[in-house]
């Protein structure tokens, strides 16, 4: 990564985003401070290929995100495939939704969103950059939030500030879970999922040399509970991960056998009955759960590769709605 920007890298891909708003049915709009916001579901369609560049700009420009007929459960017409030469830096440092963003005023109601994207890496606001050896600079930026409704003006003063940009040199994207954009850039973290929870196991991540996920794509739901259930049981039955380490055997098996989603606690339903189940308390899951149904981590030095999980094509059908 010496010498490589990742806000440099995404700043052609935000561009032809807009550039391309029309013909992705997307809406971009400029506020008063000059910060450049695209709706890519809120008042418009959006599209699947929206989500699919959106998807890429959240990985920092450092992987790629394409949509194929073929992919892990049979019959199941549509997969998204994420890889990336350094999973590390794309999915922890840039596509991970760390960044707590928030904002009320008397009167109003509250705003909150997660932030994700190479506008991350430039506030540092989250205690992982601790734990990471990368830092960047730039003049723009941009985040990605999943969200349903536009940010507050003042909000979007206080993120530039925060990236140390001018408010007309930062760019938002909004990407509503029920739309169809935002179901194609949450299921494109299948291999950030991995990375996260592998961090969380305490597996090195100087260890983790190259990655590669895919998970079968969801119809979107009509209402975000659904939605958010379907895009995280796509990752939890039928995601598949392989991971490319350097590490002894020992520690490649244990990883393996600890990072698939079944074995939390948790597993066994769809998302949406185990959110409400905990009364819509996301901090009374296990923080297990949230990991790729199959997993094979291969170790580059012995050539050995280690696999465990499984696909569960019962349920998965049962999340996604799918008519007998």
């Amino acid at each position: 990564m010496s010498g490589l920007s990742i806000n440099a890298l995404t700043a052609p891909l935000v561009k032809s985003l807009i550039d391309d708003a029309a013909q992705l049915r997307l809406e971009v709009k400029r506020l008063e401070n000059g910060c450049h916001v695209v709706d890519a579901g809120i008042n418009v369609t959006g599209c699947l290929e929206a989500g699919r560049r959106i998807a890429e700009i959240c990985l920092g420009g450092l992987g790629s995100v394409t949509l194929s007929g073929s992919g892990p459960v049979a019959g199941w017409p549509l997969s998204v495939h994420v890889h990336t030469t350094d999973p590390v830096v794309a999915c922890l440092g840039s596509q991970y939704a760390g960044w707590s963003l928030s904002h009320k005023e008397e009167g109003e109601k509250g705003f909150n969103a997660l932030g994700s994207g190479p506008g991350r890496i430039l506030a540092l606001k989250e205690p992982l950059f601790k734990e990471l050896d990368y830092r960047d600079q730039a003049d723009s930026t941009c985040l990605v939030l999943e969200v349903d409704r536009f940010p507050p003006l003042p909000l979007c003063d206080k993120i530039a500030q925060d990236c140390g940009v001018d408010p007309a040199a930062l760019t938002l994207i909004l990407t509503p879970t029920t739309s169809l954009a935002g179901t194609v850039q949450i299921v494109s973290r299948i291999l950030e999922v991995a990375m996260h929870k592998a961090h969380e196991l305490g597996f090195s991540l100087d260890s983790i040399q190259d990655g590669i996920g895919s998970a079968p794509l969801p119809p979107p739901a009509a209402d975000f509970l659904n939605a958010m259930g379907r895009t995280n049981d796509a990752i939890l039955f039928a995601g598949q991960v392989q991971l490319f380490v350097s590490a002894e055997d020992s520690a490649a098996e244990k990883l393996a056998t600890d990072l698939p989603s079944s074995a939390s606690r948790d597993y066994g339903r769809p998302f949406a009955e185990v959110f409400k189940a905990y009364e819509y308390d996301f901090f009374k899951i296990d923080p297990m759960l949230f990991s790729p149904a199959r997993v094979m981590i291969s170790v580059l030095e012995s050539g050995r590769s280690y696999a465990a999980g499984r696909l569960d094509r019962d349920l998965l059908t049962t999340s996604f709605g799918v008519a007998p």
